[in-house]
């Protein structure tokens, strides 16, 4: 089914604000159910103004927290039915790295374990024979079913599966206002236009903050939002030493580097090949939460830090030999997170909020659309590590 005209304008059973990762998956999974859904996005598909553009993203298993790594089994399922469905290949394998004192190999060892993960745990020198590209420092834990997700990809399938069930998807729509109406809710876009729907999914990533000031949320929901952090990131690409090609991977192979994460006590990266966003020559590095705070995704202005671009070039000098330590592309991200580090899925009112935060989303992605339909069906209550209880960084 499609939006339809009424008396009061356009109108849906489910408005969805945004098509990133987030969005494109509910919509995927709330057409799906035969529901009648819109697609509100204010700018194109997996923008460059949001979080889920670029071919880059990483998928893996490495969590501390046995919940969550649980979860990635359960969203490997999804992309898998994912791909199958959408004839794609949307995740290119790669194996994971994890190193580093904070990283703690030998932890992250016992809950992949608990969860049923493949994984191997290294010693430094037994690592850098096999990798001798990088250096490590610490142990090493080596989980080969990690991979390098195609998120603009992803988003567009998602989005033509939705589509294909009866989704109606509009870009260049910026939603300004979401209000109660006589029965459900006014959105009112940024240029006067409105649709008025039953229910709303907001999956506005880093625009969020700014948006919240516009939703109509019950009282005691909006008190009980987090504080959201948005950041941008800087992101670089080193370009491989070797001659090797290392060109895009045919189908059915692996990428030439591994994904890798490392937190130490003076720095934290993470690591992938930089895929199709830089020419498929070299390694996209970044250091975590190392951007400039912005209070929302409005204020994100492309400029490289330079005092951030020193220490991951700092950082490649000292723990990837294999790379040049000079980058040859470089961007800037957003990067939204929450005190606790939880995903927010949670909702009051017919209003539901959706907001894996702190770097979580893209690896769920396919997941998340799942656990909106469950919710806001009815089928079942969000967990409630994914409940919004008023978080909030320390010092505020």
């Amino acid at each position: 089914m499609h939006a339809t005209l009424s008396s009061r304008g356009e109108s849906a059973t489910y408005a969805v604000i945004g098509a990133g990762l987030t969005g494109a998956s509910a919509a995927w999974r709330l057409a799906q159910s035969g529901a009648d859904v819109i697609v509100l996005e204010r700018d194109v598909p997996a923008s460059h103004l949001g979080s889920s553009h670029g071919s880059a993203r990483i998928f893996r298993y490495g969590y501390l927290d046995p919940f969550y790594a649980g979860l990635v089994v359960q969203a490997r399922r999804s992309w898998d039915e994912l791909e199958e469905t959408s004839g794609r290949r949307l995740i290119t394998p790669s194996g994971s790295l994890d190193f580093g004192a904070v990283r703690d190999p030998r932890r992250l060892a016992d809950v992949l374990e608990s969860v049923g993960v493949d994984h191997e745990l290294l010693s430094p020198d037994e690592a850098a024979a096999r990798w001798p590209q990088l250096t490590f420092d610490t142990e090493v834990l080596w989980h080969p079913g990690a991979g390098v997700i195609d998120s603009e990809s992803s988003v567009l399938a998602m989005l033509d599966l939705a589509r294909a069930a009866g989704a109606d998807v509009r870009t260049g729509w910026e939603v300004a206002s979401v209000r109660h109406g006589f029965t459900g809710y006014v959105l009112t876009s940024s240029t006067g236009r409105t649709v008025h729907a039953e229910q709303v999914i907001v999956a506005a990533g880093g625009w969020l903050p700014a948006l919240l000031r516009d939703l109509d949320l019950p009282g005691g929901f909006a008190d009980a939002m987090p504080q959201f952090e948005v950041r941008q990131e800087n992101a670089f690409h080193f370009p491989y030493r070797d001659v090797e090609d290392h060109g895009q991977p045919l189908p059915g192979e692996a990428t030439s580097w591994p994904t890798f994460i490392y937190k130490g006590e003076d720095i934290q990266t993470y690591s992938l090949p930089g895929g199709r966003d830089a020419d498929w020559r070299g390694q996209k590095i970044a250091e975590y939460n190392g951007g400039r705070r912005i209070a929302s995704a409005a204020e994100q202005d492309g400029v490289i830090d330079p005092d951030n671009r020193e220490r991951v070039r700092s950082f490649v000098a000292r723990f990837a030999p294999g790379l040049k330590t000079d980058s040859y592309a470089e961007t800037t991200c957003l990067f939204t997170n929450v005190p606790r580090d939880d995903m927010i899925i949670d909702r009051a009112a017919g209003v539901t909020v959706v907001s894996p935060c702190s770097g979580q989303g893209a690896k769920f992605a396919p997941l998340l659309g799942e656990l909106v339909l469950d919710l806001v069906t009815g089928t079942a209550l969000a967990s409630e590590r994914f409940r919004a209880v008023g978080q909030r960084f320390a010092g505020v």
